[in-house]
């Protein structure tokens, strides 16, 4: 019993989806994209010739695309305002007062830290969000 060349197509799909999930950096399944494309194009009746260009194409394309989408996508954030890497950045505290140069003293994790305000108001006494950490300096704003 012969084999169907879609079927072919459509196991070297499944087997790049299996091994993306091992890796997790998406390029397999895009070439996992282009093998269904491939599937595609047998299943339409295009030689083999036609099927191996439409899947160089799509997933070629695809891998471009998801290259371009990755890259435009990763800003570099200092550590100190990153909140991937710095688990006070978002936290809030309350403020009870602000000396007159924009800084304060708040507690903050059962300690008493320095804090300056960011923003470009005035800063008045409530609630605020810290957006950075200057080494034991608490950055707030709104």
């Amino acid at each position: 019993m012969a084999m169907n060349i879609a079927n072919a197509w459509w196991i070297a799909c499944g087997i790049l989806i299996a091994v993306e999930l091992c890796t997790g950096t998406f390029y397999l399944l895009m070439l996992a994209l282009g093998c269904a494309a491939g599937a595609g194009a047998a299943h339409l009746g295009l030689g083999g010739e036609q099927q191996v260009l439409t899947a160089a194409v799509v997933g070629g394309a695809a891998v471009a695309a998801c290259y371009l989408a990755r890259r435009n996508s990763h800003q570099v954030v200092p550590a100190g305002e990153n909140a991937d890497v710095n688990m006070d950045i978002g936290q809030t505290v309350e403020v009870d007062s602000w000396q007159s140069d924009g800084s304060t003293r708040v507690k903050y994790r059962g300690a008493a830290w320095q804090a300056r305000c960011i923003s470009n108001t005035v800063p008045v006494p409530g609630r605020y969000v810290i957006r950075a950490v200057e080494g034991s300096c608490l950055l707030l704003d709104h």
